[in-house]
């Protein structure tokens, strides 16, 4: 997940595999400059970070920001990831300055923009963002289960609360009601759960996210059609709609 600020501040949410191909392009275009954002250590979120080119170039500054992790684990995070025998460039080995900056974990600024972070509901926890600029928001909620509250997880009730108004949504939409009945406390949601939370919270636009693996193009489709007639249903202006690569929204 990419953010370009006003500010032209180039924010990155996670390390997972599309990373490397947004550090390719990131250098076709010239840019040196990045701000890292971690919302938890799973090996999905952080795995593509190895292959992040702008890693190779001494001129690359990266600005990896701790938000509510504490100390230096987010350094520990990606490290251990080129650590031996995984990958054959060590973390010792990176070229680009790299800077970890303490963040204050109740908020934060990047350029122009406010972050506020809030604990997911997800095994061995992790953080969601809120981000804020010239009074529009963005909200981003991945790996966070709705229907079942982990130790560092909150209430439905504080997960709307915090969503409150949002111009977007981006929410973990993972699996069916069916499926939920097998893969409860795994750590992700049930779409009809992440439309609930709009409703609840009145954002503008829901994005549907960390989608099942599995699921072809086509039963996505069925998803997004499923809910957009429960909107219908409720006579809500809710957008929704199911997120997938190289797709760019405005705020």
């Amino acid at each position: 997940m990419e953010i370009r600020t006003q500010s032209n501040d180039i924010i990155i949410i996670d390390a997972g595999t599309g990373i490397r191909r947004l550090g390719n392009r990131l250098i076709e275009e010239g840019h040196y400059q990045y701000h890292l954002i971690l919302t938890h250590a799973h090996w999905d979120h952080i795995m593509g970070f190895p292959f992040f080119k702008p890693l190779l170039f001494k001129q690359s500054q990266l600005y990896v920001h701790s938000g509510s992790f504490h100390n230096r684990y987010p350094q520990k995070m990606l490290a251990r990831v080129m650590s031996p025998p995984n990958f054959p460039v060590k973390y010792s080995d990176i070229e680009a300055n790299i800077c970890y900056e303490d963040d204050h974990p109740e908020q934060f600024e990047i350029g122009s923009v406010t972050i506020i972070p809030i604990s997911l509901s997800h095994p061995n926890g992790g953080h969601g963002y809120k981000f804020i600029e010239n009074g529009k928001s963005f909200v981003f909620l991945t790996d966070n289960e709705l229907g079942f509250i982990h130790p560092t997880g909150l209430s439905f009730e504080a997960y709307s609360e915090f969503a409150s108004g949002a111009d977007f949504l981006i929410q973990d939409a993972e699996f069916t009601p069916q499926e939920y009945k097998t893969t409860i406390r795994w750590g992700h949601s049930v779409y009809t759960d992440a439309l609930n939370l709009s409703f609840e919270s009145g954002v503008g636009r829901l994005g549907l996210f960390h989608l099942n693996q599995e699921r072809s193009d086509q039963k996505m489709d069925q998803i997004v059609k499923k809910c957009n007639q429960m909107i219908d249903e409720k006579g809500h202006n809710l957008d929704c709609f199911a997120v997938g690569s190289d797709m760019s929204f405005e705020v």
